[in-house]
């Protein structure tokens, strides 16, 4: 028998399914190692490494998701202006008060390759504030956690 390995020629016939993610209660590492699972597309036995076969994520209450331990004041997020003296410093704490759906991506985003394959697949997640989406149109599949 031979064994079905999928080409370049192949990525317009990818299905893709669109997965619904609640982030209330869920901790931040758990939630985004899962995510990236599913936008890599190691879920579907047709998963090959150098093509995009991932599946969309939705991810709603993102401003609900938990940090373990001292994680919120502790962790740090820096970025440079590219001027000297430029670096910020931001804290998970504040990060998760002012930009919440930023805390997913950035953990999300660290979990892909850092590839223009990863930043592909890392378009592919739409995160939401609240739970209002303006994805209700499609068929949405409830992702547990």
């Amino acid at each position: 028998m031979k064994t079905y390995f999928p080409s370049i020629k192949d990525k317009n016939s990818i299905e893709r399914t669109w997965f619904l993610v609640d982030a209330t209660g869920k901790r931040l590492g758990r939630l985004a190692s899962r995510i990236s699972l599913i936008l890599q597309g190691k879920h579907k036995p047709t998963y090959t490494p150098y093509l995009d076969m991932g599946d969309y994520v939705v991810v709603v209450n993102a401003e609900k998701v938990e940090l373990s331990g001292d994680k919120l004041k502790k962790k740090k997020y820096y970025r440079h202006s590219g001027y000297i003296g430029g670096l910020k410093v931001t804290t998970a704490e504040e990060l998760l008060m002012r930009k919440p759906e930023e805390l997913i991506i950035r953990a999300v985003k660290g979990m892909l390759p850092k590839t223009s394959l990863g930043r592909r697949m890392l378009k592919k997640l739409k995160v939401y504030r609240g739970g209002e989406h303006p994805h209700r149109e499609r068929e949405l599949k409830e992702l547990s956690i």
